[in-house]
């Protein structure tokens, strides 16, 4: 339901849903879904704000062999939020498809993520890459995406382009106006509130620090934490927008169109929810389910956990459009 900031990244279990995938060539260009209406719309501010164009000094691309299996992972999480370890420059990610890397670079939430994948090739999800690239002082992360859309242009010569499309939307509102869920509330300000994914611990002089173990630690971002039954699903966050956590909630369980935040709660929030993921189709012979059947659906969760609703709707979503990919050029 949510995408998670796995070091390895939360989107990692969408990569293999080639069913949904269009065969394509190895250089391909892409046309555009029908929608309601149509705009070009101008690049998101968070673009202008990091900065605008950049690129890395130094980058390179690898391509991986189909065997033996590698370990996937980056040196700070992917994800679309504010989670990160700020390293000296150094961007690292070991066997990870392209796919990620433009989600990466374009600060992808569920709400676009789910309009991506038809729109690229085959091997632009299955076939694995390790990425380097240096870049001098201590940038941001979204500094960083910035200058991954500059490599993957370079080197996989992506061409892209927004649009803003009216599409059928699910609004995320209130469901008693007034009265949030008991795993819903608005972030304390001066509360401990870091952005790394490990917490370093407070001096020996430092006054004590306390938040409330029903969320994660680290702020910033959507974290998968560990469920209170086996066969679940947790996630949760701290000081995050709702905007944000309207945005993650994109292709879960039930949950088949973008989520818009039609609540007007404009504080930062601190939450977690926990529900059984469905199974779409049927088991495999002998395969046992490890599904805990007493949790709720994610769609009970929101509104008995969050106090949220969904509500179907037409609304306008940001589109990234791909208008051409070709597979990488050598170093």
């Amino acid at each position: 339901m949510i995408r998670t900031h796995f070091t390895h990244t939360g989107s990692g279990r969408r990569l293999f849903l080639n069913s949904v995938l269009a065969t394509l060539t190895s250089a391909v260009y892409v046309s555009l879904c029908p929608a309601q209406t149509l705009s070009q719309s101008p690049v998101p501010a968070w673009q202008k704000a990091a900065g605008g164009k950049m690129a890395f000094d130094i980058g390179s691309v690898t391509r991986k062999t189909p065997a033996p299996p590698y370990p996937m992972g980056s040196n700070f999480p992917l994800g679309p939020g504010d989670v990160y370890v700020p390293n000296g420059g150094l961007f690292r990610a070991t066997n990870l498809p392209l796919v990620t890397y433009i989600e990466f670079a374009y600060k992808l939430t569920e709400n676009q993520d789910q309009f991506l994948l038809s729109q690229l090739p085959k091997w632009a999800t299955t076939d694995r890459f390790d990425i380097q690239g240096r870049a001098q002082g201590n940038p941001t992360k979204d500094q960083m995406r910035l200058m991954m859309q500059s490599l993957l242009a370079d080197r996989f010569r992506l061409a892209v382009h927004y649009e803003t499309r009216q599409v059928p939307v699910f609004a995320l509102i209130v469901d008693q106006p007034g009265r949030l869920g008991p795993l819903l509330q608005r972030h304390v300000g001066d509360s401990p509130c870091p952005t790394t994914p490990q917490v370093p611990s407070p001096a020996p002089t430092a006054p004590p620090q306390f938040f409330d173990s029903r969320f994660p630690a680290t702020c910033g971002g959507i974290v998968g934490m560990p469920p209170s039954k086996p066969g679940r699903v947790r996630t949760g966050a701290r000081n995050v927008s709702m905007e944000l956590i309207a945005s993650s909630m994109g292709d879960g369980d039930g949950v088949d169109r973008p989520v818009l935040d039609k609540t007007g709660l404009a504080e930062m929030f601190d939450f977690a929810i926990e529900f059984t993921q469905q199974i779409r189709g049927s088991s495999s012979p002998g395969v046992v389910s490890q599904r805990d059947l007493t949790g709720p659906t994610s769609i009970e969760a929101i509104k008995e956990q969050l106090g949220l609703r969904l509500e179907p709707q037409i609304g306008p979503i940001q589109f990234l459009v791909i208008d051409y990919v070709e597979e990488p050029s050598a170093n």
